[in-house]
């Protein structure tokens, strides 16, 4: 009997498990292995996305080991370009309902990156889809998703539906309420709504042209154009949209406005419309309101900690007027929504007036403006301080009315919030002075001012080091004192797009009202003078709030000087 040798004895040695070789690499400890083995043989699932749900492993780690075990390469979909010629032989459903994403052809071979690229069925179903030999790639399954939403456009589909509209979208009857309802242009109504919230853009602009119908996202607040529609369905359109948000129909002249809701992607999201006339027809603009976004906490919006800290204590104050400065757009609504929702609730009774109501929060009272009924803002608010309020939020002082009765509230002992279109913190106080406010109800009243503006996010995926220009370098400096070695950009990906950007972050300007600064504003004091003590004691201006941001790698010196660029300091 011959006795075996140790190569053969080796070969017959357990191949080491996933979860083993982890522990070995010290990416996690033999106690969240047996966690999450025991949590599997329970539940069922995947080990990695159990691991990587508990927190004890990146996805992205877990990927590329996964990748080096199982002998497959690793995409990175973030920084791969996707040929359109691959993304044309598989579906988006497949695409979405398995995790993958047709990446190239080479010499007659897709490539696909899988999430699961050990799915043997799947990879079969995609070789009868294309007719053509398939090698597969691994890549981060929330990755690829993302990547799915920006690859699948909706284009060519609306282009299809459009395409197999009858001869009646010609025709200048005016077109019934059911007829809208089912016909491709209404369906391609859908999938441009469905693309901008997978776009993650905040409106939707339907503008008429001489010769077409031009559709525009504003994403992370830029415009982008995104379809050039034929100019026919026009009519029909804006007719399917007047039908959702309860228009008049018949109505083309006069400028409206509405709402409605949409589910998408899970998601409910409410939809806010408004028509107004122009030289080649009714314009719409469609605002996004995704109610998943509308919770933050002070410190996701962007707030430094010596900012968050004075902030938090104006906010803690028992009474008086906390205002928000800045232009549309630049996120004041958003702060106030999530100043009253981290406040007590249960013990405070807190009511707001708003025009229009953007999102609504349990346990606070809600108000809309309507003219119609008579209902202003300063109306709203008197009514309100009928109803026992401790806090106030009112959407916007505009008026010497609306100013005066938030002025008579605080001094009855409530905290009032509203916004105010001002440039920086100091023009908050001039603003007040200009509709009419006495310097000492100012004085008394008023806990402090901010003012902000939104910048966008250099893009995680394809954030890179880089030597700043002269004049970049010198705006820095003019603002943190000490030259910059490298500053952050990104690079363009399919994460965003292309442009370097990703989401958007707010930049703060916070005026506490202390005692020195309520006496120079009873004093009549010049914005100079009171900008300058503000600064001595220690405001944060909003240029530097953003080069602080620039410093950390969260935005880029253009984005800064791009949105406080008119302010001088």
């Amino acid at each position: 009997m011959n006795k075996q040798g140790p190569a053969v004895t080796a070969s017959r040695e357990k191949k080491k498990s996933f979860g083993e070789i982890l522990v070995e690499q010290n990416l996690i400890s033999e106690t969240e292995l047996n966690q999450a083995l025991k949590t599997q043989h329970r539940q069922g699932g995947k080990l990695g996305e159990i691991l990587v749900h508990a927190g004890s492993i990146t996805a992205d780690d877990l990927a590329r080991n996964l990748s080096i075990y199982l002998s497959i390469p690793f995409v990175d979909v973030k920084r791969h370009t996707v040929d359109a010629r691959a993304l044309r032989l598989i579906p988006e459903e497949m695409a979405r309902n398995h995790v993958l994403l047709p990446l190239d052809v080479v010499e007659g071979t897709l490539i696909v990156v899988m999430s699961d690229p050990q799915d043997i069925r799947t990879i079969k179903d995609i070789e009868a889809q294309c007719g053509m030999r398939v090698d597969v790639a691994l890549g981060i399954s929330t990755e690829i998703q993302q990547a799915i939403d920006i690859n699948y456009r909706s284009g060519a589909e609306i282009e299809k539906r459009i395409g197999r509209d009858d001869a009646a979208l010609g025709i200048e009857t005016r077109p019934t309420v059911e007829f809208i309802a089912k016909t491709p242009v209404a369906q391609s109504l859908d999938l441009v709504i469905q693309q901008a919230v997978r776009d993650r853009a905040s409106d939707i602009h339907i503008e008429p042209q001489e010769k077409n119908l031009r559709i525009r996202y504003r994403i992370d607040g830029i415009l982008h154009d995104m379809y050039s529609l034929p100019l026919h369905i026009h009519t029909e359109l804006v007719s399917r949209i007047k039908i959702l948000a309860d228009m008049d129909i018949s109505q083309q002249k006069r400028p409206q406005d509405g709402k409605f809701a949409i589910t998408t992607g899970g998601k409910e999201i409410d939809i806010r419309a408004a028509t107004t006339e122009t030289a080649f027809g009714e314009r719409i603009t469609l605002r996004i309101l995704d109610k998943s976004l509308s919770i933050f906490s002070l410190p996701q919006l962007g707030l430094l900690p010596d900012s968050l800290t004075r902030f938090q204590a104006m906010l803690n104050s028992p009474f008086g007027i906390i205002l928000v400065g800045g232009p549309t757009g630049s996120g004041k609504t958003t702060t106030l929504y999530t100043s009253i929702n981290q406040l007590d609730k249960n013990e405070r009774n807190i009511m707001t007036i708003e025009d229009p109501i953007e999102y609504r929060f349990e346990k606070i009272s809600q108000s809309q403006v309507n003219k119609q009924a008579g209902i202003t803002f300063s109306s709203g608010l008197t009514a309100i301080l009928r109803q026992d309020p401790d806090i106030i939020l009112v959407g916007e002082i505009r008026d010497k009315d609306t100013a005066n009765t938030a002025v008579q509230a605080a001094m009855t002992g409530h905290l009032v919030l509203s916004t105010i279109h001002a440039n920086d913190a100091i023009s908050v106080l001039l603003r007040l002075r200009d509709l009419g406010i006495e310097p000492s109800l100012i004085s008394s009243t008023l806990v402090g001012t901010i003012a902000q503006r939104m910048v966008r996010r250099v893009c995680s995926g394809c954030r890179t080091s880089y030597r700043p220009t002269v004049q970049e370098s010198a705006a820095y400096e003019e603002e943190i004192n000490e030259k910059p070695q490298t500053l952050s950009k990104g690079m363009g990906c399919n994460l965003c797009a292309g442009t370097g950007y990703r989401g958007r972050t707010a930049l703060f300007e916070i005026l506490v009202m202390s005692e020195e600064i309520r006496k120079m504003v009873l004093d009549n004091a010049s914005a100079n003078e009171i900008k300058e003590k503000a600064l001595g004691e220690n405001m944060t201006t909003l240029k530097r709030d953003g080069m602080l941001k620039v410093k950390e790698g969260i935005t880029s010196v253009s984005e800064v000087l791009r949105n406080v660029f008119s302010i001088i300091y």
